[in-house]
């Protein structure tokens, strides 16, 4: 008989271990659901700020291939005819109005990613408002290199 009497003690032992494994099942779970959930945000957070980087390139390019489209007709106009001067120039400031635009060609798929950022993103209006005055802006230039 005393073995069935410290059978139920083994048991209650037993169930004991495996409830507090489970306890600890849980808690781990709930930690790695955190470490994932972060790591997704932490994603969605660099994935933003990557497209906001890129954005910003695109639009360095264009104001650069602006300034040196100017310049180009400037410096070629003493060198080559007039005309060649200005078409290379009137290439360069091209480019720069299709840079404005390639900037904002992304933003048009509007693709989030499952988990939104937590950072601020710049207001996509705010950005097409700014490569509208731009792109304006540009086509003066165009229009000047023929004009001037």
């Amino acid at each position: 008989m005393d073995r069935d009497e410290g059978q139920p003690d083994q048991i209650e032992q037993t169930t004991a271990g495996i409830a507090k494994s489970a306890r600890a099942v849980e808690i781990s779970a709930r930690e790695i659901s955190r470490t994932v959930d972060h790591r997704d945000q932490l994603a969605s957070n660099r994935t933003m700020l990557a497209a906001e980087r890129t954005y910003a390139a695109w639009v360095r390019t264009s104001l650069a291939a602006l300034v040196t489209g100017v310049g180009s007709r400037a410096l070629l106009g003493e060198i080559v005819p007039e005309w060649l001067a200005s078409v290379a120039g009137s290439v360069l400031v091209l480019f720069a109005g299709f840079c404005l635009m390639a900037a904002v060609w992304p933003g048009l798929d509007d693709q989030v990613p499952p988990r939104g950022p937590d950072a601020t993103r710049i207001p996509f209006r705010l950005l097409v408002g700014v490569n509208v005055i731009l792109l304006i802006l540009t086509l003066a230039v165009l229009v000047g290199l023929w004009v001037a």
